[in-house]
């Protein structure tokens, strides 16, 4: 859709003059309705409607759940609220944080029982390594004696063959011999035991030191906890949104609970507009936007389209594009939120000549037009194509780039003549126009945008006061 802003000079033109009526024999008689030709800005413009949004919000939840006990407050002394400024680091909120301080006492009491796990299982493996090397010196006397009764056995032997020793002397050389094989074997298996409790200790203080590190990390948790019941601000901006009350509990699970909503500069504001996908190819990064607000009547603030966003929606059928528009509103005028209509300037024109679009749209009958003058619009004779009618939209004979106009003619300006036009930049209201090479200069001159109709007596007597009439009554 577009717009236009007409110039003074045109705002008289614009008026329809309604030509006089007269009856003659009873039968329908035409004056027709006229504009003046001016010069006017025209702006093509496409319409859209949009939401008004901070340039940048941060939104600010809780991440632990709780009850609110109370506000922070601003620079002067008052309860935070809606518009409050607030600085970076600011307090803007206290959690109760009674269950997290056991928390964090109770991790704490872990970790002090595991460290003493940890010094146990240190205490363990030192007596059981001294126990390791006590039985490992043991083992090794207990070879030597082996070693020793070994050689006393095999001299008894050698000595019983040659009948130089008693038998009784031989018995007891093979029982000492016997005796010191048990007791290798009886400190070998000591040793074994031995080693193995060591073993068990040193696993006994990886667990203890386990133990040390998860309280650590039960501590770190806690402490966690405890900071996050002090809500701040991140960032310096002003509170668009309190969405919790004190004594309200917030409830966090997979995403934070929100709290605040706070926009960083009011001062830089977007607008998010609508455009249809039909209109979306006239609009790009850095065209020139005006937009009007209802809470502000009369005035029209300036903007630039930001950006094109690519993730369409759809509703209904109809397919629309999120269009950013960034606008300055250094005096805070602006309200986050507000409705804004939005219009995209296409194409501009200062001065430029003018016709309201009935004039484009309208055709007169045969019988209207000078005599001698020849239809531009009538079927020709020599077999070719009639001539476009229009577009088939609005019932006229336009077409894009060239366009007719009838101008009043004749001693009593019942007739009408043609004039063949460029037309230019149309604001849905009017139309530019450019003058054919040889025509008359046009600004200023009467243009036919219409008929006034009365019927005789008698036909006004048999109509129907209720039935709709066409507007201007002539044809379209």
């Amino acid at each position: 859709m577009t717009f236009f802003k007409p110039t003074s000079a045109l705002l008289l033109p614009l008026a329809l003059l309604a030509a006089g009526c007269s009856k003659l024999g009873g039968k329908d008689t035409a004056g027709f309705k006229t504009a003046k030709i001016a010069r006017a800005d025209i702006l093509s413009a496409i319409e859209a409607t949009g939401t008004l949004e901070p340039e940048d919000v941060v939104d600010i939840g809780a991440q632990v759940t709780g009850q609110i006990l109370s506000f922070g407050r601003d620079a002067n002394g008052k309860t935070l609220d809606y518009g409050s400024p607030v600085e970076a680091g600011q307090l803007l909120a206290t959690i109760d944080d009674a269950l997290y301080t056991l928390a964090r006492q109770q991790a704490a009491a872990q970790f002090g029982l595991a460290e003493a796990g940890v010094a146990t299982a240190q205490a363990n493996l030192a007596r059981d390594t001294a126990s390791v090397a006590q039985n490992e010196a043991r083992l090794e006397q207990a070879r030597a004696q082996l070693s020793q009764a070994e050689k006393d056995w095999n001299r008894a032997r050698q000595m019983e063959n040659a009948q130089a020793l008693s038998r009784s002397a031989r018995d007891t050389f093979q029982g000492t011999f016997e005796s010191a094989t048990a007791a290798v074997k009886a400190a070998d298996a000591a040793c074994a035991v031995a080693r193995a409790q060591a073993k068990a200790s040193e696993a006994g203080i990886a667990q203890a030191q386990s133990a040390v590190a998860q309280a650590k990390v039960a501590i770190a948790l806690a402490d966690r906890n405890l900071f996050y019941c002090t809500i701040t601000s991140p960032v310096k901006g002003i509170i668009i949104d309190r969405r919790v009350d004190v004594g309200q509990t917030v409830v966090s699970n997979l995403n934070a609970s929100s709290l605040f909503l706070l926009a960083k500069d009011l001062a830089k504001m977007q607008v998010w507009a609508s455009v249809n996908e039909a209109d979306i190819g006239a609009i790009h990064a850095g065209q020139p936007v005006t937009f009007t607000a209802d809470a502000f009547p009369g005035r029209t603030f300036q903007g630039t389209v930001d950006k094109v966003r690519l993730n369409a929606a759809m509703t209904q059928n109809v397919v629309t594009y999120t269009v950013e528009i960034a606008t300055a509103n250094d005096d805070r005028k602006l309200l986050p939120y507000l409705t804004a209509n939005v219009k995209f300037e296409v194409a501009r024109q200062a001065g430029a000549l003018a016709v309201p679009n009935a004039a484009l749209r309208w055709q007169p009958e045969e019988s209207q037009i000078t005599p001698g003058i020849e239809n531009p619009l009538a079927a020709p004779t020599d077999g070719k194509a009639a001539p476009q009618k229009g577009d088939g939209k609005k019932g006229g004979p336009r077409k894009k780039g060239a366009g007719i106009l009838w101008l009043k003619d004749g001693e009593k300006g019942d007739h009408v003549k043609p004039v063949k036009v460029r037309t230019g930049i149309s604001d849905g209201v009017v139309t530019e126009i450019i003058p054919a090479e040889g025509e008359a200069q046009l600004e200023g001159q009467d243009v036919v945008i219409g008929e006034n109709r009365t019927e005789s007596a008698g036909a006004a007597a048999t109509t129907n006061p209720f039935a709709p009439k066409m507007p201007g009554g002539g044809r379209r």
